[in-house]
């Protein structure tokens, strides 16, 4: 990618975390739906999942299919050390980043020595097997009946006990993961990464520790899944093991792909056209087919997937980009006439 490129990305960015916000904290003024923010703090959830994973598939080029293990394992976490033991949720979200980081340098270490698709087996064998543990572990996590009760979360007695409430939290926590992931992105770290998705020979030969940088976003992509997964369980009060399936984690990477795994609003996009068209969905099968499951959810996301990759390989966020550059252009364009052309100025310094 060139100079001129990347200071593009950046700028673009950058006008990104100033919309945003804006958007976010106007929305339940304009909007004020418990159905909308309960949408939209999904949105949120999902987002920071696919933060983490788009650094990790978009940034360092490695697939993985198992990250609704992470996901689970911070709403398990949490749920449990304050359900359970009655300590702070705050310190149930800590400890369940701090696990899901230690398991993703377990499971990472020997699992990028592979390449290819055998990466993508092996993460998604890793996620049977803690969907699978949740399942068993009926003392601890309540087994397939689930586990109810758990309490909403509190600072310093401001409790965030309601819609509105609980969708400026999630929100916060995504600009902060966004800000966090840009900046990473544009530093050393992330160059190593763009230069490991490039050409693995290659980083290698220049001197770039690969297998360091590999687990340390990876690690970091765990670490934001256990987040959201946290976030979630103390949203909704109540888990169990199907929420953290193989499933869960196929279409976390569905919501990569579609918003475009190459820039970190990717994830924010992918994740709102996930949530807005599954909502449409629900909405609208049971009308146009009536009697029929809900599986056809399912395929449909399949479909768009398949179509997304033919046509839009590197997803939608590239093409709002485009959008987003057209209309600076003709911007740029109105305010052309005002600019003085060099062969009309004289060459004492007056115009001819």
């Amino acid at each position: 990618m060139e100079k001129k490129d990347l200071k593009k990305v950046y700028h673009n960015s950058f006008i990104g975390l100033i919309i945003l916000p804006i958007l976010i904290a106007v929305l339940p003024v304009v909007i004020p739906s418990s159905y909308i923010l309960t949408v939209f703090i999904m949105v949120g959830i999902y987002a920071l999942v696919c933060n983490g994973m788009t650094m990790l598939i978009g940034y360092a080029g490695q697939i993985s299919l198992g990250h609704a293990a992470f996901y689970g394992i911070g709403a398990y976490s949490s749920a449990i050390i304050s359900t359970t033991y009655g300590l702070s949720p705050w310190f149930g979200m800590i400890v369940g980043m701090i696990i899901a980081g230690i398991i993703a340098i377990i499971v990472g270490i020997p699992t990028f020595k592979l390449k290819g698709h055998y990466l993508a087996l092996a993460t998604l064998g890793f996620g049977i097997i803690v969907f699978t543990l949740f399942k068993e572990f009926r003392e601890l996590t309540g087994g397939s009946n689930g586990f109810f009760g758990i309490p909403s979360i509190n600072l310093f007695g401001f409790e965030f006990n309601s819609d509105l409430r609980y969708f400026y939290l999630v929100w916060v926590f995504v600009f902060i993961g966004i800000i966090f992931s840009r900046n990473i992105i544009h530093s050393r770290i992330g160059r190593a990464l763009r230069s490991i998705e490039g050409s693995e020979i290659a980083s290698d030969a220049v001197g770039v520790n690969i297998m360091k940088y590999k687990l340390q976003v990876f690690v970091l992509s765990a670490m934001f899944a256990s987040l959201a997964g946290s976030l979630l369980a103390h949203y909704v009060s109540f888990i169990n093991p199907d929420l953290f399936g193989a499933m869960t984690s196929i279409y976390f990477l569905i919501m990569v792909i579609i918003g475009g795994s190459k820039s970190i609003w990717g994830s924010v996009i992918g994740a709102a056209t996930y949530v807005l068209l599954g909502e449409l969905l629900k909405h609208f099968m049971p009308i146009l087919l009536p009697n029929k499951g809900g599986e056809f959810e399912i395929v449909f996301f399949g479909i768009l997937l398949v179509v997304t990759l033919i046509y839009m390989p590197n997803g939608l966020s590239p093409q709002l980009e485009k959008i987003f550059s057209k209309f600076q252009k003709k911007k740029v364009t109105i305010e052309a006439p005002l600019q003085i052309n060099k062969k009309q100025i004289a060459s004492g310094g007056e115009n001819q």
